[in-house]
């Protein structure tokens, strides 16, 4: 994610004072615990709305890498993975493998109805499991086909099983629901997340637990699945959603459109947008689809700012490792976002890009390289986001070598470095949890892997990158995972040099 300043000052930031570049992603508000009275739901529908998600699609050899595993001990219910910096959210107690979203939603009125289902399975023995969810009215709850009981814990959503269950048990969870999605604020940057309207449409920013906003989910990218998104909307709305698009079913005043993803996702990047869209395609290398939705006022521009996308996976791929996933592409809302984010195949932006091409390139780019670094590659904690901004930071640079030259990158580095001594701001590898996506993080993050790149020499800093990316793909990192693959590959101990950048109060020097 990228918060941008005004288009006038763009190039200038971008080349001289990358700080301006700081991805942002945001905390939502403390939510205060309800009292857990149990509710029973109402009795099921003859046919169980379980009955609405077709099969997951075979995803086990994506799933093969490795992930967080559980982080808390087995009581019978679970409220969160106990990450360090937002111990609520997700769950240990399960492992979500796949959910689908039949929706129906009115832009024009911003109401949002339909049914959520969740494939899963226990990880621990639990007699209730949680999702994360608040706000909206519940129609509907059923296990397996059959009624539950659950309650409201503040953004908890509780929900008991008939009788507990050991672990490894398979289960199908549905949760009918109506309302308004409200974005929540944010603790860390001033942005709000979640679902959101745009001048024409809606949209969904979700970093880092906005998803909880408008779908019930375990809410932590360590708990990735496979999504079913299947959205109606009434006429002339486009849907444009993660994944590939399979179908998109005229009802006469109204369409159905439905995604899917083979591949895991991580809930904070599942995106829905919904708005008058113009769909422009490429495609880049190996045949690989790119897909495009504009607003229509603006789709000619905004083609001409997107056109080197399919040069910059090429490139990318040869630096990273193979493109990850089926499809990749782009949505710009119909609305002035101060931000972008790398919703995963399908990267967010507001219109305010296409005001600045010049500028804009270093974005797109960044939020490109995210579907290496953050998407498929995921964080085990938050702490570690700058696993994900410190390298897509660096990534839009070596862009900018690449279109340029070495010299030109070292010194964009070097007055980047600059410009970091004398700020105060926390090293990246423990940023507060009241600024966590602070310049540090993007900035120092990506002064990090220069000076490795420097330290370790070209041949060995890609080798490192490429291993890293094949290893953990489609599953989650940490820290310490990346620096044990770059001691690994380099055959030297890194620790000091990991030590000075991700953890020391003052900004070290370039080696």
């Amino acid at each position: 994610m990228c918060i941008l300043p005004p288009p006038r000052r763009l190039v200038r930031l971008l080349l001289l004072l990358p700080v301006g570049l700081a991805s942002a992603a945001c905390e939502g508000p403390p939510v205060g615990p309800a009292p857990p009275t149990a509710i029973v739901a109402p009795p099921a529908p003859a046919s169980p709305t379980s009955a609405l998600a077709p099969a997951a699609p075979t995803a086990a050899s994506r799933r093969a890498a490795p992930g967080c595993g559980p982080a808390l001990a087995p009581p019978l219910r679970l409220d969160g993975r106990g990450d360090p910096y937002l111990p609520r959210l997700g769950n240990a107690g399960y492992a979500a493998q796949h959910y689908t979203l039949d929706l129906r939603v009115d832009p024009d009125t911003d109401v949002l109805s339909g049914t959520v289902t969740m494939q899963a399975q226990t990880l621990q023995g639990l007699g209730a499991f949680d999702l994360d969810f608040q706000g909206l009215t519940i129609d509907d709850i059923t296990v397996d086909g059959a009624r539950a009981v659950y309650f409201r814990d503040g953004a908890e959503l509780v929900i008991q099983f008939p009788q507990p269950v050991p672990p490894g048990t398979r289960f199908t969870s549905a949760v009918t629901y109506h309302g308004r999605p409200q974005p929540a604020p944010a603790k860390a940057v001033p942005i709000t997340i979640g679902w959101q309207r745009g001048t024409h449409g809606t949209f969904v920013a979700d970093e880092p637990e906005g998803a909880e906003t408008w779908y019930p989910v375990s809410d932590h990218p360590c708990d990735k699945a496979t999504y079913t998104l299947r959205i109606t909307v009434p006429q002339p709305y486009v849907v444009a959603a993660n994944g590939l698009l399979r179908s998109a079913d005229d009802h006469g005043t109204s369409t159905t459109y439905l995604w899917e993803t083979r591949d895991p996702l991580a809930s904070y990047l599942v995106t829905v947008d919904i708005g008058d869209f113009a769909l422009r395609t490429d495609q880049g290398t190996g045949g690989l689809p790119i897909r495009n939705y504009f607003p229509r006022d603006l789709a000619d521009q905004a083609a001409q700012i997107f056109a080197p996308t399919k040069d910059m996976i090429a490139f990318y791929s040869s630096r990273f490792g193979p493109y990850p996933f089926d499809v990749y592409g782009v949505v710009v809302v119909d609305a002035d976002l101060n931000f972008s984010l790398e919703t995963q195949t399908l990267s967010l932006f507001g219109r305010g890009v296409v005001g600045d091409p010049a500028g804009a390139s270093l974005v797109v780019a960044h939020e490109l390289s995210h579907q290496w670094f953050g998407d498929s590659v995921s964080l085990k904690s938050w702490q570690d986001i700058w696993l994900n901004e410190g390298f897509a930071t660096y990534a839009q640079y070596l862009w900018y070598e690449h279109t340029h030259d070495r010299a030109a990158l070292d010194t964009v580095m070097q007055t980047l470095r600059d410009t970091l001594v004398g700020q105060r701001l926390p090293p990246p590898g423990r940023p507060p949890l009241d600024d966590l996506f602070n310049a540090s993080v993007y900035n120092r993050g990506a002064l990090t892997l220069h000076a490795l790149r420097r330290t370790v020499g070209d041949d060995t800093f890609f080798r490192i990158l490429q291993t890293y990316t094949a290893r953990y793909r489609y599953g989650n990192a940490g820290t310490a995972d990346f620096i044990a693959v770059a001691q690994e590959v380099s055959g030297r101990d890194l620790r000091s040099l990991f030590d000075s950048w991700l953890y020391a109060d003052a900004v070290p020097a370039l080696p």
